[in-house]
């Protein structure tokens, strides 16, 4: 099992589309990226942590690559957006790959290089080694699912 975390606006539909794929053990959303080791939703609304909206795989990389997990990222937002995805703004909302090791930072360098190469050089994805995640509050946790009318 590995695990990788990924920004890509507001956390609850990206979480609702990786849970369903194959290879996909867990999901959970929570914070990263911010320069305090704890914060809470209130706080990163404002803006002002530098924590992100993310959500954490845990995956068989037997049955789905880092790279594959990272071409569904790609294709699941608007990485050429800087600090936002329509409708929701600012930094708490940017596009981001957090990795954990080495390995996963150049399959996520590889993987920016190739989309970056499609659309013109307008990507605006950061890549970063993981830092100060923090899990969302229980009420965001499979928000969409609890709440289907």
């Amino acid at each position: 099992m590995q695990k990788c975390t990924l920004a890509l606006g507001c956390f609850w539909k990206p979480e609702e589309n990786f849970k369903s794929k194959p290879g996909i053990l867990k999901t959970e959303v929570g914070y990263a990226g911010g320069s305090s080791a704890k914060t809470t939703y209130e706080e990163v609304c404002t803006g002002n942590t530098g924590h992100a909206e993310v959500v954490r795989l845990t995956f068989d990389e037997n049955k789905i690559s880092f790279k594959k997990i990272l071409d569904l990222f790609f294709k699941m937002h608007d990485p050429t957006q800087k600090d936002m995805q329509f409708p929701d703004v600012g930094t708490q909302y940017r596009s981001e790959i957090f990795y954990e090791d080495e390995r996963q930072k150049q399959d996520a360098l590889e993987v920016l290089k190739e989309f970056n190469e499609k659309l013109d050089g307008k990507i605006q994805t950061n890549i970063s080694k993981i830092k100060n995640y923090n899990k969302a509050e229980e009420y965001h946790q499979k928000y969409i699912e609890k709440n289907r009318q």
